[in-house]
């Protein structure tokens, strides 16, 4: 991908709002999946890319039906594992471990989840797959993982963008490395 746009939205607002969903699934409200249509109005796509949990894909099947584009599934770009704190919300968890994971999702992931630098190589594989004018449909931490590999922040600096429900994120690549992109705008 060379000086192309590629426009990444993280899924509508869900069920599940305020947990750590990861790989669960709850079903994205009517709501959240109408504004991430929103979003891509306007926006010349050549394809639609979804994670394959049903908060993504609902998002992407109805922005690329409305596009007229081909949609693709890819669980590479799925949330972050939450392992046994999957579904839990964060006021219930151990304030200790929480904080570790916070502060190095890498040396302390969640107990049976996933290791941040692990999202960060499924998001790296994906992007490989990533053609021009693509729109991603996916979740704040695949989002994120996907800025810390083509901007080059690292994991703290990934963490100063809010990412809200329905988010449109768009970039201009130039080059698949760190750095090789720019954000050119979020829009809430």
């Amino acid at each position: 991908m060379t000086g192309q746009r590629l426009y990444l939205i993280r899924h509508g607002r869900t069920a599940g709002a305020g947990t750590l969903i990861g790989h669960a699934d709850p079903a994205p409200l009517e709501s959240g999946t109408a504004a991430c249509l929103e979003q891509s109005v306007g926006l010349f796509l050549h394809a639609v890319i979804s994670s394959d949990l049903m908060r993504a894909c609902l998002a992407a099947e109805r922005i690329a039906a409305w596009h007229g584009v081909a949609v693709r599934s890819d669980p590479d770009w799925r949330e972050l594992h939450f392992g046994e704190w999957e579904g839990q919300s964060p006021a219930d968890l151990d304030d200790a471990a929480l904080s570790r994971f916070w502060a190095d999702p890498d040396a302390d992931p969640p107990p049976g989840g996933e290791r941040w630098s692990a999202l960060c190589d499924r998001v790296a594989r994906a992007l490989r797959r990533v053609g021009p004018d693509t729109l991603i449909v996916a979740h704040a931490g695949s989002i994120r993982a996907a800025l810390c590999r083509l901007c080059g922040f690292g994991y703290a600096q990934s963490w100063a963008i809010d990412l809200p429900y329905g988010v449109l994120v768009t970039l201009e690549v130039h080059r698949f490395e760190p750095g090789g992109a720019r954000i050119l705008a979020l829009q809430p």
